[in-house]
């Protein structure tokens, strides 16, 4: 109600030719999941990058259609040679504890999110990184090991963090950042608040409160919008876009895959995997479930629009027959597949889970399906020693290069990687660092295909992002997902 509430404000002031009241400018954004941590450099979790995207900055950022362009750094990072890149910073920044943002801010947001004690989940993103010093309190060198064509891009990715306070044990729920926005209150459970930082260096923000809540159910997620309580909500359903005041989609970085255990389990046997594959109808998934707001994969993890995609991949088709006969030879009639998973996070994850695994029980084995809540979904999903024979997650590629899955899920030390194929690391390690790029290109199209042609997933689709938005919010969704309510105004 508080909505009705406020365009009742707004509609009042405007009559009387007065300012309507500061709380008008406000938002309520809904998203499927509660951040497991505030600490931006931790975990891949996009519950807690809805929230720190808009506390802390990077150095690069990229407009709505991927542009990239600097932010805290003052130009374009520039090389010095093959493995160093120097990079000049925006003067007279301040963190909101009043921490100064300097070089060595940079260096130790660099080290300490590389730091391989620190654990970071996105280590993925950052991968050819070795280390940063400050030259001067402005200047900041970082090193790579071997060249580093993407560097860039990675910078447009990690978050600056200063340096005292991200050693305090509270930092996770106390963030401190140079963005336009800080924690108000975070009603663990229901919501996160953020109010407007009134020091902050760049141009002030419309917005002065939002309000993030935590829903992870999709109808009371429509209802609250529906019903005027939030302004914007994530993951509308496709078979609603009709009912919402507003519906806005943009072709979407996300791609639903079903990691696979290729070492170990019954899944370690190819004919098993590529039975798997063969067994989901992939274009009735997104036709059915997505009323055509998503594409079939092509046997890889990427987009059309990522450097490095293979086109001469054309995917595994539906064939369930050929699956049976597969199953029937590796002996696994009846194999228990564990197959874990969460729901509320992304679109339709939880339907998407269910039907596959209703297609793989059409094969002839046993899927045992496990949802977990999102906190102990990413234990298990990022702990190799709790890995399920299948688990399944929607991974985004912000960098726009194939370094990024093929990091963090082809590469056997990748975070989210099921397999020891060395030679293949060998190849990733080698495309990172080539600096010509028709070599590197050639190198990606390798992995992908070594990995189809290995079933190391079950493929899927790439899916659109689709909002609900309401009547008053002024907003353009991104191709990078993030929620930058710096970019929002209400009228």
């Amino acid at each position: 109600m508080l909505i009705k509430q406020t365009f009742t404000a707004v509609a009042v002031a405007a009559a009387l030719g007065v300012s309507a009241p500061a709380w008008a400018q406000s938002v309520s954004i809904a998203i499927g999941s509660e951040p497991t941590t505030l600490d931006p450099q931790l975990r891949d979790d996009g519950g807690e990058r809805a929230i720190t995207d808009n506390i802390y900055e990077t150095l690069m950022q990229r407009d709505a259609q991927g542009a990239l362009s600097p932010l805290l750094a003052a130009d374009m990072p520039s090389q010095v040679d093959d493995t160093t890149w120097e990079i000049d910073l925006k003067s007279g920044i301040t963190f909101t504890n009043g921490e100064p943002f300097d070089a060595e801010a940079v260096a130790h947001s660099v080290n300490r999110i590389i730091d391989p004690e620190f654990n970071s989940e996105q280590a993925s993103f950052f991968a050819s990184i070795t280390g940063a010093e400050a030259v001067d309190e402005d200047t900041v060198r970082i090193t790579t090991e071997g060249p580093d064509p993407i560097l860039p891009s990675r910078l447009y990715w990690m978050k600056m963090v200063p340096p005292e306070a991200s050693q305090n044990e509270d930092f996770a729920s106390n963030p401190v950042g140079t963005g336009p926005y800080m924690l108000d209150a975070w009603n663990r459970g229901t919501s996160i608040d953020l109010v407007a930082n009134p020091d902050y260096w760049g141009d002030a923000p419309e917005i002065q409160e939002a309000e993030f809540r935590f829903i992870g159910e999709f109808g009371t997620r429509l209802s609250s919008l529906l019903s005027g309580e939030t302004d914007l909500i994530t993951n509308l359903l496709p078979e609603f876009v009709d009912s919402v005041p507003n519906a806005m989609s943009v072709s979407g970085l996300e791609l639903p895959i079903i990691i696979l255990d290729v070492d170990d389990g019954p899944t370690a046997d190819l004919r098993v995997r590529q039975a798997l594959n063969l067994a989901v109808d992939k274009e009735a998934l997104a036709q059915s479930l997505f009323a055509g707001y998503a594409d079939v994969q092509k046997g890889q993890l990427m987009a059309p629009s990522y450097f490095g995609f293979n086109p001469d991949i054309e995917g595994y088709g539906y064939d369930p027959e050929r699956a049976r006969e597969l199953i029937a030879e590796a002996g696994a009639e009846g194999v228990e597949i564990e197959l874990v998973g969460t729901a509320g996070r992304w679109l339709k994850d939880r339907e998407i889970i269910e039907v596959v695994a209703a297609y793989w029980e059409e094969i002839g084995v046993t899927p045992n399906v496990r949802i977990f809540e999102f906190g102990e979904y990413l234990n298990r999903l990022f702990d190799r020693e709790t890995r399920a024979d299948a688990i399944f997650v929607v991974s985004s590629n912000e960098l726009l290069d194939a370094d990024r899955p093929l990091s963090g899920y082809y590469h056997l030390d990748g975070v989210g990687a099921s397999n020891t194929d060395a030679e293949m690391a060998e190849m990733i390690v080698e495309a990172r660092t080539e600096t010509d790029e028709a070599a590197r290109e050639a190198l990606y199209h390798d992995v992908l295909n070594t990995a189809f042609e290995g079933a190391y997933f079950t493929f899927l689709l790439n899916i659109n992002d689709i909002y609900g938005t309401s009547d008053r919010l002024n907003w353009e969704p991104r191709v990078d997902a993030k929620l930058l309510v710096k970019t929002m105004s209400v009228e």
